[in-house]
C-alpha cells in the first residue's frame, strides 16, 4: 500500500505519517525530513540543497525524485509506503507513478491536510529543533522541560532557517503555485481524501486512520470522498 500525505507546510503531515506507520507498518519517506538531515550533517547533498532551503525555495525536481527512488526500499515486513512532502508538483506525481508502475506498484489513498494561513505561520515559526536527535519543539505547543535545551541531549534548540517567518510565507506561496494543482490530479483519479487539519491532532489521526481502515475493508472508495 502507498499513501500520500499532501499539506502545506506546518499542517502536521510528518506528525500523523509518523503515528500512522507505526498503526499500518508502513515505511515512512518524508522528503524534507531526509533533507534537512542531510543539511544538518553538511554532506554533499546537503551542501547542494541548503542554498533553497534557506531561502523557501523548491528543491529541483531531480534532486527530489533520486533521493526518493534510493529512499523506496521498506524491506520484507514493511507493508508499504507513506510519503510526506513528495510529489511537490505534477511532474513529481507523473514520475512518481512511473517508478511504481515499474515496481508493480500504486498510489492508494492521497490525503489533503488543509489549515488556515495563520495557524500554519503560528505552527511554522514557533518550531524549534535539537541539531543532534532532530527532535521537534515547539515553543506553544510542546515546550521542553528546560527552556531552549533538548530534554535527550541537553544541547540547545535552534530554529530552522527556513522556519523563519519571511521564509515561511514564501513557503507556503509556492506551496499554492507548485503544490495545490496536485489535488485536481489525484482528484481525477479518485484517489483524494481532504481533512480538516484545524483540529486537534487526535482528531486528525482518528479521521485518517478511520478512512484507512475503511479502505482496506472494501478495497475502494468514493470518487469525491470527503472526511471533515
Amino acid at each position: 500500500m502507498v499513501i500520500l500525505m499532501i499539506g502545506p507546510p506546518g499542517a502536521g503531515k510528518g506528525t500523523q505519517v509518523e503515528r500512522l506507520s507505526r498503526r499500518y507498518s508502513l515505511s515512512k519517506v518524508g522528503a524534507g525530513d531526509i533533507l534537512r538531515q542531510e543539511v544538518i550533517k553538511k554532506s554533499e547533498l546537503g551542501v547542494k540543497v541548503e542554498e533553497y532551503m534557506k531561502k523557501g525555495m523548491l528543491v529541483p525536481d531531480d534532486i527530489i525524485i533520486d533521493m526518493i527512488t534510493r529512499r523506496l526500499d521498506c524491506g520484507s515486513e514493511c507493508q508499504g509506503y507513506l510519503l510526506d512532502g513528495f510529489p511537490r508538483n505534477q511532474k513529481q506525481a507523473q514520475r512518481l507513478d512511473h517508478l511504481l508502475e515499474e515496481r508493480g506498484e500504486k498510489i492508494e489513498l492521497v490525503f489533503n491536510i488543509e489549515v488556515s494561513e495563520p495557524e500554519l505561520i503560528k505552527r511554522i515559526s514557533g518550531r524549534r529543533v535539537c541539531t543532534k536527535c532532530f527532535r521537534l519543539y515547539h515553543i506553544d505547543y510542546r515546550k521542553p522541560r528546560v527552556d531552549e535545551l533538548c530534554d535527550n541531549c541537553g544541547i540547545p534548540l535552534i530554529q530552522r532557517e527556513d522556519d523563519r517567518e519571511e521564509v515561511v510565507r514564501k513557503r507556503l506561496t509556492l506551496y499554492r503555485e507548485e503544490t495545490k494543482p496536485l489535488l485536481e490530479y489525484y482528484r481525477c483519479q479518485s484517489k483524494l481524501v481532504d481533512i480538516n487539519g484545524n483540529s486537534h491532532t487526535e482528531e486528525v489521526f482518528r479521521q485518517i486512520s478511520a478512512y484507512i481502515d475503511s479502505h482496506l475493508t472494501h478495497g475502494s472508495h468514493s470518487k469525491k470522498a470527503e472526511l471533515k
